[in-house]
């Protein structure tokens, strides 16, 4: 990736964070500068040199922008270090207040009876790891969990499930010795075994194929299975609750094939 891409790159990313275009532009500017004026910011930048000004007040004001009072005025943006320790603790500011809003909203026509069975579609990684690590917190029983693709084993998931109670039987299947091994010595109290569904091994797959992501089954009563596109490496999920007896004792069966029966605590 290129320097100009690098910059363009930079600009989206503090637009999404809440920056107007020119302030974003501004500031990426100056990263690039020990200091400057507003001419030569604005010569580097396309950014008219009236709202130079404007865009810096308003960086200053947010702590991303330090001011020279001198003539010309000169302009410098705080280390990188923290700017995004100060942008950071910005968004998540924001994050807290969005959920103190909705969380006091009143549901409107709550239909006091749940149906007996819910199935939901869900799409991108970081959502259905937010899911898959909220499933295995609220566990009580047993978590019997499939990953199809290493990539899924994250930080977050490994924190998640180091987290499970002692009285929850731990179940994760892989699909090599690679990746069972990565799991037990990361999971360290979970029952791991290869994986003997031979179709998650994509053995005789071509790349235009989807994969299966990850298959987790939480209390014999919450599904969720993901898959990967195999173009854009998108993770799609379906995710469903309150099944009924028979559905989850095929479920479980299929996704614990491969783990010996004197290991397995529910045999």
């Amino acid at each position: 990736m290129d320097t100009n891409q690098n910059l363009e790159d930079a600009v989206e990313v503090l637009q999404q964070l809440g920056l107007k275009e020119y302030e974003a532009r501004c500031f990426v500017g100056l990263s690039r500068l020990h200091s400057g004026t507003a001419k030569q910011l604005s010569e580097m930048t396309e950014v008219p040199r009236t709202r130079v000004y404007d865009a810096i007040r308003m960086l200053e004001a947010q702590g991303l922008v330090e001011i020279q009072h001198s003539s010309p005025q000169q302009f410098r943006a705080v280390p990188l270090e923290e700017a995004t320790e100060t942008l950071r603790d910005q968004y998540e500011a924001r994050v807290e207040r969005l959920h103190d809003a909705l969380d006091t909203v009143e549901i409107v026509d709550e239909d006091d009876e749940s149906p007996v069975q819910q199935v939901w579609a869900m799409t991108g990684r970081d959502a259905i790891e937010n899911r898959t690590n909220d499933l295995v917190g609220e566990a009580a029983d047993e978590i019997v969990l499939v990953l199809g693709d290493e990539s899924l084993l994250t930080e977050d998931l490994i924190d998640t499930l180091n987290e499970v109670s002692n009285g929850i039987d731990l179940l994760i299947g892989a699909l090599t010795e690679t990746l069972q091994e990565r799991i037990q010595t990361a999971v360290p109290d979970a029952t791991t075994f290869i994986s003997g569904l031979e179709w998650l091994h994509g053995e005789n797959a071509t790349e235009d194929e989807t994969a299966i992501g990850r298959l987790l089954l939480i209390d014999r009563s919450t599904i969720l299975v993901s898959s990967i596109m195999p173009t854009t490496m998108e993770e799609r999920a379906v995710f469903g609750e309150g099944f009924g007896n028979g559905l989850v004792v095929i479920a479980r069966r299929l996704m614990a094939q491969g783990l010996l029966t004197v290991r397995d605590p529910k045999q």
